[in-house]
């Protein structure tokens, strides 16, 4: 065999490994590809899952912020209770206990009560209630009256005793107690007094209202 014969298999069997280097080259890309996209998979998923989990915290947070304000937020006054009910008085016009001058008062007021059927019910009692009210007037000087602890002072006997005028029974305050108590010792030899346990009493007249006050 010549020498030219023996070349030419050689020269015919360089072109078979191209195409064996090409699939492998393209059998690499594809696993690179494969391989690529899978984390890049891995990687959404991880973020989605993180960013739920943000999202789940903070939904967490605005709840517990929500708990938290609805504990501390002050409780309103119940939304089933009866309304306040109103009644008013014919303005009294009264001569004060001044000694050194002639002094009266005119002095319109409001009874406020906890129930619209107590409301009816002193409208019935309206002349005893007119008779205790002119009675406490009749026996204030025009300095008691003309200061504020006066006419708070004021409004709290009228309250008690309209509703005394009712039938009801309500005891004076410790501080006119400790008074009359003071008197009746400045008479009288000193006696040991139990202190009286106080139980509240109950008082259909919640609280009295000024609708004018004039002083002269």
């Amino acid at each position: 065999m010549s020498a030219a014969s023996a070349a030419a298999p050689a020269e015919g069997d360089a072109p078979k490994k191209g195409p064996k280097k090409l699939i492998i080259i393209i059998v690499a890309v594809l696993l690179l590809v494969v391989i690529g996209g899978g984390a890049a998979v891995f990687v959404m998923k991880k973020n989605a899952a993180a960013a739920a989990a943000a999202a789940e915290g903070e939904d967490g947070e605005a709840a517990d912020t929500s708990h938290a304000k609805a504990a501390t937020k002050p409780k309103s006054k119940d939304e089933h209770a009866a309304p306040p009910a109103f009644v008013p008085l014919d303005p009294f016009i009264v001569n004060l206990a001044d000694k050194e001058t002639e002094r009266f008062a005119q002095i319109g007021l409001t009874l406020q009560v906890d129930d619209p059927k107590m409301a009816e019910e002193i409208k019935t009692y309206m002349p005893a209630i007119r008779n205790a009210v002119l009675m406490i007037l009749s026996h204030k000087t025009s300095d008691q009256l003309l200061t504020q602890e006066g006419k708070e002072k004021l409004a709290e006997q009228i309250r008690r005793d309209a509703a005394r005028a009712m039938g009801y029974e309500i005891d004076e305050p410790e501080d006119e107690e400790a008074a009359a108590a003071q008197e009746d010792e400045d008479v009288a030899p000193k006696k040991k007094k139990k202190k009286k346990k106080k139980v509240e009493q109950y008082n259909p007249i919640v609280k009295v209202n000024y609708a004018n006050f004039i002083v002269q």
